[in-house]
């Protein structure tokens, strides 16, 4: 995906990239290039692609409407910063919380940060469960993007909603892990509305997005450790 695809299937999605944000989209994309010698960000290092699965499929996220009118975003498992600061570039009113582990993935996303002047963006170098334990109720949206099975991504990132607030994974084949995780989901407080099926523009590739709304507080015994999450998928 060239820059002028870019902006015009983000016109698809009702954004009207500005030469600013445009700007920043470009000098993300070099950074982006420059520290994955550094720190292993990721396997997309070519500019079309680092466009279509990097940048367009994290807005995708504005395919649901909820997100509009969010004023806080969490983003688990972050890792270069996706889905988090592409929609923290394109709607400069929400402030977008990135957390991740691992140390130097921390350290390049306050360097974008900094670069792009991202004034509404906050980097937690923490476990997705350490943070969640310590900030719950407190997001109207959270978010990540294929980092693992629906039914952890859940414990992880839905106590940290607030009632009425939308947990939004974005997945690609996410069938059986809806069927897998709905008992978890369910005893979270939470409920799945809907399955936003999609392709991706000119590879075609299917992705998905869970519209997963929070309806009743979850129980305080939620997020447990780690080890006990993962190990009711084994």
């Amino acid at each position: 995906m060239n820059k002028e695809r870019f902006i015009e299937e983000a016109k698809e999605l009702n954004i009207i990239l500005d030469k600013e944000e445009l700007d920043k989209f470009e000098t993300y994309k070099n950074l982006l290039k420059e520290y994955n010698k550094k720190f292993n960000l990721t396997s997309i290092t070519d500019d079309e692609n680092i466009y279509l699965k990097h940048f367009y499929d994290s807005l995708c996220l504005f395919k649901v409407p909820e997100l509009i009118n969010a004023s806080t975003l969490l983003d688990i498992g972050t890792g270069a910063g996706f889905p988090g600061i592409p929609i923290a570039i394109c709607k400069k009113n929400i402030k977008v919380t990135l957390v991740e582990a691992n140390g130097k993935k921390c350290n390049f996303l306050n360097l974008v940060k900094e670069k792009l002047n991202l004034n509404n963006v906050e980097v937690i170098n923490r476990r997705a469960e350490d943070y969640t334990k310590t900030h719950k109720n407190e997001y109207d949206i959270v978010t990540s993007r294929a980092v693992a099975h629906l039914s952890v991504l859940s414990e992880l990132e839905i106590p940290s909603l607030k009632i009425n607030g939308y947990f939004l994974p974005l997945k690609s084949n996410i069938d059986n892990e809806i069927i897998e995780s709905s008992n978890k989901i369910e005893k979270l407080g939470g409920i799945i509305e809907e399955k936003i099926a999609f392709k991706l523009p000119i590879e075609n590739s299917n992705r998905s997005i869970i519209k997963i709304k929070k309806i009743k507080e979850t129980p305080e015994i939620y997020p447990r450790e780690y080890s006990k999450i993962i190990k009711e998928i084994k």
